[in-house]
């Protein structure tokens, strides 16, 4: 068993984001075309507790050399004011010639930057005719700082973003962490979400949000919403605007506000497209300058095995990670019967 930590994940994939969307982008291109196995999600709730869970994410990823796992991922809100990281994972890689475990790799770090690395590919590949010159975020975590990071690898118009949080400190610190790592972004806070979805025709949306809470009516027109932590928008504005999905099974559970949307309707109608159909055309997609279109990808599982067993592969390579001999229980001896 190989085992590596998160400083050792960070360490391969600090300055890789080309190499990670690339991945993404291939995972997301062989679930299209069918080469992939991804069961639903498994959610782990606790009675009296709803807004902690634990969530796994199983999945196969059929390339030359496929890859099998799961992501183990907890999400536990209450943690950011004691300290803590809101979200913690581990993610495990089997062996397909024997099933067995090989691997176990820190996970959260892993989780952040497929999806910030799958919102920057989003925004390449729903593109505007207009280049993106600036981006709102609206929650100022982990996850908007990751997907800031990446916007900023994929988009090289861009050099101003204004944030939002309900915590006006947390949104304060953001911005001035926005700052020190890139010198050259103009970073301003705004006082309301509303502010934050008009200043700019690139949105991000990645809160901790459990129940609906905004619409899309301040948006401009030609506007792309990157809906990562897809319980933001009401049902309402789902069905005025353009929607692009990585998997509408997937994405329509769970009281996602794309799964009200369908209940409201009683049908996925709503959807226009996949991200994964917009890659596998090849050819240029311009989103409608009149319209608000909004992505909103459920996270699948088979980014997480693309982006781990990147890490693997370079951890290997680079002689990372803590080698486990016995981890799994020695053979029997022949002998024996």
């Amino acid at each position: 068993m190989l085992i590596l930590g998160s400083g050792e994940v960070r360490q391969v994939l600090d300055g890789a984001e080309t190499e990670v969307v690339a991945a993404v982008r291939r995972a997301y291109l062989l679930h299209e075309r069918g080469r992939t196995a991804l069961p639903h999600s498994v959610f782990l709730r606790f009675p009296d507790d709803p807004r902690n869970r634990i969530i796994g994410l199983p999945a196969y990823l059929g390339e030359d050399e496929p890859v099998a796992g799961i992501k183990w991922i907890a999400s536990f809100p209450g943690n950011t004011p004691c300290g803590l990281e809101r979200a913690s994972a581990a993610v495990i890689l089997n062996s397909m010639a024997t099933g067995q475990p090989e691997a176990l790799l820190e996970g959260s770090v892993i989780s952040a930057r497929r999806t910030a690395a799958s919102a920057a590919l989003a925004a390449v590949a729903l593109g505007s005719s207009v280049p993106e010159t600036g981006a709102s975020l609206i929650g100022c975590g982990v996850i908007g700082f990751e997907i800031l990071a990446y916007l900023r690898a994929v988009l090289p118009d861009l050099a101003a973003v204004t944030v939002f949080d309900l915590d006006r400190s947390r949104a304060e610190a953001f911005a001035a962490r926005c700052r020190a790592r890139w010198p050259g972004l103009k970073a301003e806070v705004a006082e309301s979400a509303e502010e934050a979805l008009a200043g700019h025709r690139l949105v991000c949306l990645a809160t901790t949000a459990a129940a609906p809470h905004l619409t899309t009516d301040a948006c401009r027109p030609g506007t792309l919403v990157l809906h990562v932590s897809l319980r933001d928008l009401t049902p309402g504005s789902i069905l005025t605007v353009v929607n692009v999905v990585d998997d509408a099974e997937h994405v329509c559970r769970e009281s996602t506000s794309l799964h009200l949307a369908e209940r409201l309707c009683g049908n996925r109608d709503f959807i226009a497209t996949s991200i994964g159909s917009v890659l596998n055309t090849g050819g240029p997609f311009r989103r409608p300058e009149d319209r608000v279109t909004v992505f909103s990808p459920f996270g699948l599982g088979t980014l997480d095995l693309a982006l781990a067993d990147l890490v693997r592969r370079r951890a290997e390579s680079l002689g990372l990670g803590t080698r486990v001999p016995d981890f799994l229980p020695a053979p029997a001896d022949a002998a024996s019967g």
